[in-house]
């Protein structure tokens, strides 16, 4: 079993992204499966198709991509993502679509063909505050989710893919008070822990656990 993993690189004059950092620091197999690492920038659709080159050479299994969500306690496999680039703030080339469609033949929205809950419980067994989140916004985080789950849908049938998104690492928000924080170490074993999930449930339904919110 082959699984990709993605990871951002530094967004507007950050010095790292704990995306990638974490990805860098994952092992090379995990419970059994070949893990690829790969950096993408944080640009629309120039980020996909970096992504789709790996797809293509590597032929993973799985597509995992990881990313960002500043404020966030704990780290958060997404659930859905939409079919809309609506960015508050420009990506790393200075794009800022506004309320447009990713794919015009696509769906309104893919949901992560990840096994999210048994992710989610794998981490917080392993001492790793997380949960189900129900949206991965409209930046290029959701971009990229939802070009994989389409592209999956429309050339890539078999493959499974899907977006965790992971806090703020602590040098971060030195200048950010009040903002919540994990260490990379913590972000890296969550990850593995996910990733033990992904591999234990491939094939397989998802638990039913609750994992839903209010708001």
């Amino acid at each position: 079993m082959k699984i990709l993993v993605t990871g951002f690189d530094p967004f507007g004059g950050e010095k790292v992204n704990p995306a990638y950092e974490a990805v860098k620091l994952l092992d090379d197999t995990i419970a059994g499966a070949e893990i690829v690492k790969l950096e993408i920038p944080t640009v629309f659709h120039k980020s996909y198709s970096v992504v789709k080159e790996q797809i293509i050479e590597n032929n993973p299994d799985v597509i995992l991509c990881i990313g960002q969500a500043g404020g966030r306690f704990g780290i958060t496999p997404e659930r859905v993502a939409i079919n809309v680039d609506d960015a508050r703030i420009p990506d790393n080339e200075k794009n800022q679509p506004i309320d447009e469609k990713i794919q015009a033949d696509g769906k309104e929205a893919y949901f992560s063909s990840l096994p999210i809950k048994a992710m989610v419980e794998k981490m917080c067994v392993a001492g790793v505050p997380s949960s189900v989140s129900n949206s991965a916004g409209t930046f290029v985080c959701n971009h990229i989710m939802y070009q994989v789950l389409y592209h999956i849908d429309k050339k890539f049938p078999g493959k499974t893919g899907g977006f965790v998104h992971v806090p703020f690492i602590p040098e971060q928000v030195v200048d950010k008070p009040n903002q919540p924080s994990m260490n990379l170490e913590d972000i890296k074993r969550g990850l593995h822990a996910g990733i033990e999930a992904i591999v234990a449930y491939h094939g397989k339904e998802d638990i039913k656990e609750v994992g839903g919110s209010i708001h």
